[in-house]
């Protein structure tokens, strides 16, 4: 598939940053997407990608940057939707609008950006529509019931996706994060080297699923630490 355009939406310093420099790397056309544009206009510049705020649970937000996508791109060939919020807390304590919030966000978010990607990517017959998910995709851990409940649902609409859209020509892909991601403020701990995946790393498996033949596509990719348990 050649892709030429992409959205990358909750664009931060991590996973979608290494993913935007790949894409960026081969010539990709790029729009990135963040609550705060401010914060990634550095990205943009090193990129040379257009930038768009949107709240990704607004559905008018999210109509209104497609809308800069169709004006500013001419359409587009791939999506990445990587927003996430959570509410830490025992679920007798936790506040019921705080969990709605992460569901908009997780989940409902997600919903939003795949009509409209769909839509377009069915006009025009071909596209890759990405999802990245967590450990907390497929297991529930404690405390942090609204975490599971946003990834769980999202997972749930990438394998519903992936099983409508697929046949159609769009790629769809959902990533299960399963493990601490290295950053700035989190690094291995002294003699535990490889403990935390590589935002870089990662984005390569994105691109090895991105350049995947039709005839082979997965739609669920597990990464993890070899010391990371299953």
């Amino acid at each position: 598939m050649d892709i030429k355009r992409a959205l990358i939406v909750g664009t931060g310093p991590g996973i979608s940053a290494s993913f935007a420099r790949g894409l960026a790397a081969r010539g990709v056309d790029l729009m990135l997407s963040a609550r705060n544009t401010d914060k990634i206009a550095d990205l943009a510049a090193e990129t040379k990608a257009k930038t768009v705020a949107c709240d990704a649970g607004d559905p008018a937000s999210v109509a209104a940057m497609f809308d800069a996508v169709d004006t500013e791109m001419g359409g587009l060939d791939l999506v990445l939707y990587n927003p996430s919020a959570r509410a830490r807390g025992p679920v007798t304590e936790l506040d019921p609008a705080d969990v709605e919030t992460v569901l908009r966000i997780s989940a409902f978010g997600g919903f939003l950006v795949t009509q409209q990607a769909a839509k377009r990517m069915l006009a025009q017959g071909h596209g890759a529509i990405f999802y990245t998910g967590a450990s907390a995709s497929v297991k529930g851990y404690p405390n942090s019931s609204s975490f599971a409940m946003g990834k769980f649902a999202l997972r749930g609409l990438a394998q519903s996706m992936a099983r409508e859209l697929s046949p159609k020509n769009i790629h769809v892909a959902h990533f299960v994060i399963d493990g601490g991601v290295r950053s700035e403020s989190r690094k291995e701990p002294e003699g535990k080297p490889d403990s935390f995946l590589d935002p870089d790393a990662i984005a390569q498996t994105y691109l090895a699923v991105l350049d995947q033949p039709r005839n082979a596509w997965t739609w669920e990719v597990e990464l993890r630490p070899f010391v990371e348990n299953f």
